[in-house]
């Protein structure tokens, strides 16, 4: 019999490593379980299959250095499919050291799995890669946003990172987008809480009210032309979707954003564009060395479709 077949088949007792203390236990399960479908993940924890120390445990139990956790016998379905995908994705690395990974993520992918999707980027990296077991997400980007995506590949670096993104000054992320209208070279900085709202449809929006959390956003403009705005875009916090909200709260929504902001020309500049696609892009990170990790800076290119929307409006039409 095939031995990786074999071990699949087998439950495992795994012992965890002091790297992994404090980690959720279906995040564990994710590294564990290589290419599993985070909805399979789920199952089997909801049904008892997985075990900490003998006992039952939820998704959102957090482990400590030396517990055992039973992983069940899962037959890994790494198709050849994902291993194109993992191709893919190792075309748009841009930066790599021993500690970390940096990609180009682009426009309509998942940075995870979830809500119907099976294989995002970081399932994708694990579903392939020898050292899945320590690959961590260090930040989220929206999936129609392209960009810098940053990949811990140990969790002490995660750790340290993840705690200066929540400092909010160690960490330089600039973002580039392309807005409805002609904003005002005055409006240089929007400071208006965001909250976290759900729709009867169960879809997950977020919106500007006093009763959010803070959120803060530094704006500049690059370029005007064809009734659009090019914007140089900091975010000093990190809510979720906060220059989509904030730019929509100040009625110049993103070109593209159908969640927050469509608006009638956004189907016409998509033919332009060649691609219906959202006009934020994650252009660049500076990340200074942190302890014993290094520093770097990394720039990520524009997409096809972002330059075409860029020349549509040096050309000043619409």
């Amino acid at each position: 019999m095939d031995k990786k077949r074999d071990t699949a088949q087998r439950v495992r007792q795994v012992i965890v490593e002091p790297d992994h203390c404090g980690q959720r236990l279906d995040n564990f399960l994710q590294r564990e379980l290589k290419g599993v479908p985070k909805s399979r993940i789920y199952r089997i924890i909801r049904k008892g299959e997985v075990r900490i120390n003998g006992k039952r445990g939820k998704a959102s139990t957090r482990l400590f250095s030396g517990d055992t956790v039973r992983v069940p016998p899962i037959r890994s379905s790494t198709k050849a499919l994902q291993k194109t995908k993992l191709q893919s994705l190792e075309e748009t690395i841009i930066y790599e050291n021993k500690s970390i990974i940096v990609i180009n993520k682009p426009p309509g992918l998942a940075v995870h799995g979830g809500s119907g999707i099976s294989m995002g980027v970081i399932e994708t990296f694990r579903a392939n890669s020898s050292t899945a077991s320590s690959l961590e997400l260090v930040h989220r980007l929206d999936r129609d946003t392209s960009g810098c995506l940053m990949i811990a590949k140990n969790r002490r670096y995660l750790k340290v990172l993840q705690s200066a993104l929540r400092a909010t000054s160690i960490i330089r992320k600039n973002y580039r987008a392309i807005v409805h209208g002609n904003w005002p070279s005055r409006l240089g900085f929007i400071d208006a809480p965001i909250k976290k709202n759900s729709l009867s449809s169960g879809e997950r929006i977020s919106k500007v009210s006093e009763s959010g959390k803070t959120a803060r956003t530094e704006f500049s403009v690059l370029a005007r032309g064809g009734g659009l705005t090019f914007l140089s875009v900091k975010p000093i916090t990190g809510r979720t979707h906060q220059i989509r909200v904030h730019c929509c709260h100040v009625d110049k929504p993103i070109l593209g954003d159908t969640k927050y902001g469509y608006q009638a020309e956004d189907g016409a500049i998509s033919k332009i564009a060649n691609s219906y696609r959202l006009m934020l892009h994650a252009e660049s990170l500076e990340v200074p060395p942190i302890e014993d990790f290094p520093g770097f800076s990394v720039k990520a290119p524009q997409d096809d479709a972002f330059s075409r929307v860029l020349s549509h409006m040096a050309a000043g039409k619409t």
